[in-house]
């Protein structure tokens, strides 16, 4: 069915493995990641790819399967906890369960959904979004090469895709350990690389060779359609709008004027052009530059908004950076305040994983308590139901609604 890229010459070994006893412990609380000094006793042979098959330190019972990853300090990443078969049947079984739990999403005139969420759904490494006809697959792991081909074809028996497309993290896109290239067709035909879809009865498009991630964000699908809910004859500002997401769902839900905010002209092109995917009546301003400067000089101009959605990009990618981001979202939520209309919505987001959500929504509350408007925390949201959170660090999506009251 695929190409030969697809060959991969390795077959991967069964590796016998014990862990410590913090190690086991993790593995027994459905843990995905097993890191190195976790593990006591292994092959010396393991290579990238082999199925470790974990057993228990006191009754050898098989108390969980993994694939092992040599150039990974999470050298274990766990697709199952239980002994089993690992062969087509038991990744087609479990897509088949990842697509049942998407299912009620699938019923809201929407046709584009994350299929599998990657440790979440057991596939640790491995991203496949659904973009109407088009699944869009993305490795982050070359765990995947031994067994991608089995998957694949489990993926297109699922999600009925008549198109898959490849996507590569970029270690993948600098390895010579396949012949895999990022933003290749491997199966079906592709018209054109933007491809459109329908999010809650609203239409979008997504660049799927060279888009971000996959070509668009679906995470933040629920709160897309919330701000819309809210922007019926309102002025919006829509901050690190990259391509129109909230804007979009706003003059759909008849805002009077929305103006999309991001650094990428490019971005902002698509921002507009998913707009025209649909008929509005109110007025759409695109303004390029770095948030943070372009907030400041709006507030020294005295503009203010009905509702303003402020969702940037993660700040936090490492352990260092988790201060910094702290003041950087505090920052926002200031000036987000001094934009925001007397008796305006304030959303304020984050993607940082780093940032706890609890930690996320303190820093809002007293940041916003210090400005002495009077204002109500209207709702706080996660992820959206295709985004599903089975460990502790696969959290990463919090947003928060404050309505000000003068």
């Amino acid at each position: 069915m695929f190409s030969d890229q697809f060959k991969n010459t390795y077959k991967p070994k069964r590796l016998a493995v014990k862990l410590s006893v913090k190690g086991e412990q993790s593995v027994l609380k459905k843990h995905p990641w097993v890191f190195s000094n976790s593990i006591v006793k292994i092959n010396n042979d393991a290579n990238t790819g082999d199925l470790a098959i974990i057993f228990s330190k006191r009754k050898n019972k098989v108390i969980g399967l993994g694939l092992y990853d040599a150039d990974s300090p999470i050298r274990i990443k766990m697709i199952h906890f239980s002994a089993s078969e690992i062969n087509e049947t038991f990744f087609l079984n479990k897509i088949e369960a990842a697509f049942e739990k998407r299912f009620e999403l699938l019923k809201t005139n929407t046709n584009s959904y994350r299929l599998l969420f990657g440790e979440n759904d057991g596939f640790p490494g491995l991203i496949a979004d659904v973009y109407a006809t088009v699944l869009v697959v993305k490795l982050y792991s070359e765990i995947w090469l031994p067994y991608l081909e089995t998957i694949l074809e489990s993926l297109l028996k699922i999600s009925k895709a008549e198109t898959i497309v490849m996507r590569l993290s970029r270690s993948l896109q600098q390895s010579e350990n396949h012949q895999l290239v990022d933003g290749t067709v491997v199966y079906g035909n592709l018209k054109d690389e933007v491809v459109e879809f329908v999010e809650h009865h609203v239409k979008f498009s997504a660049n799927v060779i060279k888009g971000h991630k996959t070509g668009y964000f679906l995470d933040h699908r629920h709160n897309r359609k919330q701000v819309g809910a809210f922007s019926k004859n309102k002025t919006v500002l829509d901050v690190f709008s990259y391509a129109g997401g909230f804007s979009v769902h706003a003059l759909y839900n008849g805002a009077k004027e929305v103006t999309s905010l991001d650094i990428s002209k490019q971005a902002l092109e698509m921002a507009y052009e998913n707009g025209k995917l649909n008929a509005y009546s109110g007025k759409h301003i695109t303004m390029a530059g770095d948030a943070f400067e372009v907030l400041k000089k709006l507030i020294s101009k005295n503009k203010t908004f009905d509702v303003v959605v402020i969702d940037p990009p993660s700040f936090a990618k490492q352990q260092s950076e988790v201060e910094l981001a702290k003041k950087k979202y505090a920052q926002l939520a200031e000036l987000g305040e001094k934009l925001t209309a007397k008796n305006g919505l304030l959303v304020l987001a984050s993607c940082s994983s780093r940032v706890l959500a609890r930690s996320f929504f303190d820093i809002n509350l007293q940041t916003l308590r210090r400005q002495k408007r009077v204002f109500k925390n209207i709702l706080n949201t996660h992820h959206d139901i295709d985004h599903l959170v089975t460990f502790p660090e696969g959290a990463y999506l919090k947003c928060a609604y404050y309505r000000f009251k003068d």
